[in-house]
C-alpha cells in the first residue's frame, strides 16, 4: 500500500444518456455534485466540450455556477475550459464572476485543445488563429491578478488559482516553466502520462502560484456491488468512445452486457488502450486498483470521472470510489 493518499476529486462532462434530456443531464450533475461534496470529495470539475450530443457542459462556465449553489465547501472548477475558443478577458470576467459570488473556491483548469471538431471551432470564431496559448494563459493570469491597462471587472484582484490541463508533453512542459499546477488526462489519452509526470516534476519553477509541483491524476472509476456489474456499467463508456472514435459521437448508450458481442475485437483492443488508467469492479477491486496506480504514479491528487448511463448506478460508482479512497486514507495512516 502506498505511503500518502492524496485528495480526490471529481471530473464530470454532465452525460447525456440515450433515452434522457439535456436538461435531465444537468440536473443529474447537481445530484451528483451534493454528494459529492458529503462523500468528501475535495474538487468538482466540469468539462468543456461543443457538438456532443453526449455532453451537456458546454457553457462550462454557467454550469459551474449552477454547481457552486447547491455546494458550500468542495471547490468547483473547469477541467477545462478550452481556452483557444475564448478570448483571455471573457473567460477572466466569467471566473471572476464566479469568485466573487461564491468566494475562493473556484477553479480555472485550461486546455490547449479546441474540445471539438474544426467546423465547430470556427463556429466559435476562435478556431483560424495560431497557436498562441501560452500566451493567452499569461494574459489571462495578468487579467485575475489586476493592475494592467485593462481590467477585467470582475475579475481583477480575484486571483482565481489557474491550471494547465493536457495529454501530452506540451502542456506539462508549459505548467514546469509558469509554476502551475498541472493535471494529465490519463482517463482517455494515458500514452504520455510517466514522461509529462517526470518532465514536470524535473522542470517545476516555484512561482507565487505555486510553491512546489501539483500533480494530478485522472482516472476512470466504474464501481458496483459485483464485478459483473461494473463490467456492464462501464459498457456505456467503452461503446460512447468507440463512436467518437469512428466519426459517430452521440448519447451515453444504454450497457450491454457483453461488450464483445458489440465491439470488434481491434476497436476493443483500442478502447481498451485508451481507457486503460481505470478501476472497475466490486467495492475491494475498486480499492486495490486505485491503491496500485497512486503507488504507481505518486500524484498529489486524482480526479476520478465515470460516465454510467444511470444516475443511480454513477451516484453509487462515486459513493464506492470515495468509501474506497477513505479506507486507504486510514490505513495510510
Amino acid at each position: 500500500m502506498t505511503n500518502a493518499i492524496p485528495p480526490f476529486s471529481v471530473l464530470d462532462l454532465a452525460p447525456v444518456p440515450e433515452g434522457a434530456t439535456t436538461a435531465e443531464a444537468l440536473a443529474n450533475t447537481r445530484d451528483l455534485a451534493r454528494h459529492a461534496e458529503g462523500w468528501g470529495y475535495h474538487r468538482y470539475w466540469l468539462a468543456e466540450h461543443h457538438n456532443m450530443p453526449g455532453i451537456a457542459s458546454a457553457a462550462t462556465a454557467v454550469l459551474i455556477g449552477a454547481v457552486a449553489e447547491v455546494t458550500a465547501r468542495m471547490r468547483v472548477g473547469s477541467g477545462g475550459i478550452m481556452l483557444p475558443n475564448h478570448a483571455p478577458l471573457m473567460i477572466a470576467e466569467q471566473f471572476g464572476t464566479l469568485a466573487e459570488l461564491h468566494g475562493p473556491r473556484i477553479d480555472l483548469g485550461l486546455g490547449r485543445a479546441p474540445g471539438t471538431d474544426m467546423a465547430t471551432a470556427r463556429a466559435l470564431r476562435r478556431g483560424m488563429q495560431g497557436d498562441s496559448f501560452p500566451q493567452d494563459v499569461v494574459e489571462l493570469m495578468g487579467y485575475l491578478d489586476g493592475g494592467g491597462a485593462v481590467q477585467a471587472i470582475p475579475g481583477a484582484g480575484t486571483r482565481v488559482p489557474v491550471w494547465i490541463l493536457g495529454s501530452s508533453l506540451y502542456g506539462a512542459q508549459l505548467a514546469a516553466h509558469l509554476g502551475l499546477p498541472y493535471a494529465f488526462a490519463s482517463h482517455f489519452a494515458p500514452d504520455a502520462l510517466e514522461q509529462a509526470a517526470a518532465i514536470y516534476r524535473r522542470d517545476f519553477q516555484p512561482s507565487a502560484h505555486c510553491a512546489k509541483p501539483h500533480f494530478m491524476l485522472a482516472i476512470n472509476v466504474f464501481a458496483a456491488e459485483t464485478q459483473a456489474e461494473a463490467a456492464r456499467l462501464r459498457s456505456s463508456m467503452q461503446l460512447a468512445f468507440a463512436n467518437l472514435r469512428s466519426g459517430r459521437p452521440g448519447k451515453l448508450p444504454v450497457p450491454v452486457d457483453d461488450i464483445d458481442a458489440v465491439l470488434d475485437p481491434a476497436t476493443r483492443r483500442m478502447v481498451d488502450h485508451a481507457l486503460r488508467i481505470t478501476a472497475a469492479g466490486a467495492p475491494e477491486t475498486v480499492r486495490t486498483r486505485l491503491d496500485a496506480l497512486i503507488t504507481a504514479h505518486r500524484p498529489d491528487e486524482v480526479v476520478l470521472t465515470g460516465q454510467i448511463h444511470d444516475h443511480a448506478a454513477r451516484l453509487r460508482s462515486f459513493e464506492i470510489a470515495a468509501e474506497a479512497m477513505r479506507g486507504l486514507a486510514r490505513a495510510a495512516a
